[in-house]
């Protein structure tokens, strides 16, 4: 790009200190900023949105997942922007797009009777189509654009403290969002669903500036180099040369790109399918909601103490062992997602999913740009975006359907030993991208 710095009054290369801790803190904060776009943050307006719309709940689920599917189809799209015009423009758009989606979604009641009086059709399916539209500019822009591009951000300005920023970042948006919920729900309380996405919306909004400021593509536009590292020479052919830089193409014709992205996959799915149908699933195992429910504290303290650890482990040990401690935890799960009845099972799907979280947050940022380069991150990471989308989106039809024909949920546990034991057997010869 001929300016990278258009239209900013924050030139990087004046800063008294290395840009990329800067780098680290907004695009945090980006990912941060997408929570109304992810499913934690979507949830909370379930009961009062479908209720004033009047969709039940398979109606109003049904439309969140349509729309999700949709939104996975567009993502490496999305991919590809980020490589054609860098993470400023990309996020800004982004955070533009789902601000945009919020104001809309908060005038979805009125948007609806205005259609029904149009078309004089009192229908369901007026609100249903409204709602899924939405919900796919919502996940698009938020659950994948969004944080797509502020995460690929960081791992550019970083090569071989990679791990460790890695690290920094995933603790600080691991509190962000357990803590998200509360004031979602202060919001919804104080100014109802609409006025909670307004003000959703309008933060949105002003964070947006903050991008177009703050926000640059690489360290090397600005006369920089990834890590600030003093030995400038040393470092542009580590990171610039020596590594082959892999196109999608070349990268989906390896194993490894698969065997990763599934596993990533695998994790979206599950995790979405049992935080959708929780209290149902313990319920069925003769368990109250509170025990369900209290899963998902220490769930969260292996996840945050697995990622920090082995994110700063991760610039020195192979990623290959990540995979495959990625698949054990799984496995935990699955058996503990089998075992639920037994006392040793809770304990066992807790240790499983959190394990399972935890590498994922290492994986799902480090892993792309230490196989393949930073030149085609945007539609590598967009392609496996997509993978990630879609899982999350199938999980509660899946949860639900298996639970529907078989009066049970135990089948999901023996759908992920499956799943699990192919990934191992495949990711064997899975060899590392040089």
């Amino acid at each position: 790009m001929s300016n990278p710095n258009r239209f900013s009054i924050i030139n990087p290369s004046r800063s008294p200190f290395f840009y990329g801790y800067v780098i680290l803190i907004v695009g945090s904060l980006g990912i941060y900023f997408s929570i109304p776009g992810q499913t934690i943050g979507v949830s909370l307006f379930t009961d009062p949105v479908k209720d004033a719309l009047g969709l039940s709940r398979n109606q109003f689920s049904n439309a969140y997942m349509i729309g999700t599917i949709i939104s996975s189809l567009f993502i490496g799209r999305a991919g590809i922007w980020f490589d054609k015009y860098g993470a400023r423009y990309t996020a800004f758009f982004a955070a533009l797009t789902l601000a945009m989606a919020l104001f809309l979604s908060a005038w979805s009641l009125e948007m609806s009777h205005f259609v029904k009086n149009m078309l004089r059709l009192d229908s369901w399916m007026v609100p249903f189509t409204i709602i899924t539209l939405l919900f796919f500019l919502i996940r698009f822009s938020g659950q994948g654009v969004l944080t797509m591009a502020s995460r690929n951000m960081i791992m550019i300005w970083f090569d071989r403290n990679r791990g460790k920023v890695n690290a920094v970042s995933s603790i600080a948006i691991s509190f962000g969002f357990s803590s998200s919920p509360l004031w979602i729900n202060f919001l919804i309380e104080e100014y109802r669903w609409e006025g909670a996405w307004r003000l959703l919306a309008l933060g949105l909004l002003v964070f947006s500036v903050l991008i177009f400021q703050f926000y640059k593509n690489r360290p090397e536009d600005h006369g920089l180099v990834p890590d600030g590292a003093d030995d400038t020479m040393k470092i542009k052919k580590d990171v610039g040369v020596a590594k082959k830089q892999y196109t999608l193409k070349e990268a989906k014709g390896t194993r490894a790109f698969w065997m990763y992205a599934l596993i990533l996959a695998f994790n979206s799915f599950f995790i979405t399918g049992l935080t959708f149908h929780v209290v149902s699933i313990f319920a069925s195992e003769g368990y109250p909601k509170s025990d369900a429910i209290a899963i998902f504290l220490p769930g969260s303290v292996v996840a945050v103490t697995i990622s920090t650890i082995f994110n700063y482990l991760s610039d020195y040990l192979s990623l290959k062992l990540y995979l495959y401690l990625m698949i054990f935890g799984g496995m935990l799960a699955s058996i503990g997602f089998l075992m639920l009845s037994y006392p040793f099972g809770i304990p066992l799907l807790v240790a499983g999913f959190g394990i399972m979280g935890g590498f994922f947050a290492v994986l799902n940022a480090i892993a792309w740009p230490r196989f393949y380069g930073r030149n085609h991150l945007g539609s590598i990471t967009g392609k496996v975006m997509g993978l990630i989308v879609l899982a999350s989106a199938l999980a509660p039809s899946v949860f639900s359907l298996c639970y529907t024909a078989f009066d049970s949920y135990r089948v999901v546990g023996y759908i992920g030993v499956a799943y699990l034991t192919f990934i191992l057997m495949g990711s064997l010869k899975a060899l590392i991208p040089k």
